[in-house]
């Protein structure tokens, strides 16, 4: 039975559904909740580093909700952002997680490489070589190993 009555809605729910699931076991949660807040996180750091055009291309090929999500509150006029390092990248995703609804210290790095292997699963090998070739080398970096993160943080962030 349809949700919404709409059937292009319906599906669009049904993919953010799916993408939220895959990366809820990604990240061996069981919260889709926070899963939620951590691809919005990520993606909107992610969106900041890259020039307009690449932005929005990278947009293009996101599900109709989750591009949404990616497009929030986005000032394009303001972006790439100057300060474009690794260290600063992470930080910006640490900030912006902790101040997501019920979430909780973690480790940025770990997110970050969770949502990258999500989009790698999702996105065209192509747009994702572009994205990584706008960014720096310590960021790029960070989608080197597709696939499952390495190790699941501790609340506190620490790997175990």
């Amino acid at each position: 039975m349809s949700m919404t009555g709409l059937r292009n809605l319906d599906r669009a729910i049904q993919t953010t559904n799916q993408w939220l699931a895959d990366l809820d076991q990604k990240l061996a949660w069981g919260d889709r909740q926070r899963s939620y807040a951590a691809l919005r996180t990520v993606l909107h750091a992610l969106r900041d580093e890259l020039v307009l055009e690449e932005a929005v291309q990278l947009g293009a090929q996101l599900p109709m909700i989750i591009r949404g999500m990616y497009f929030e509150g986005w000032q394009p006029r303001k972006v790439p952002i100057k300060e474009r390092d690794v260290e600063t990248f992470l930080g910006r995703v640490a900030e912006g997680y902790t101040q997501a609804p019920g979430s909780k210290v973690i480790d940025p790095e770990w997110l970050t490489r969770a949502v990258f292997a999500l989009l790698q699963d999702y996105v065209s090998a192509g747009e994702i070589d572009d994205v990584k070739g706008m960014l720096t080398k310590g960021i790029a970096a960070l989608w080197t190993t597709p696939g499952e993160p390495s190790a699941q943080p501790r609340e506190d962030g620490a790997r175990r």
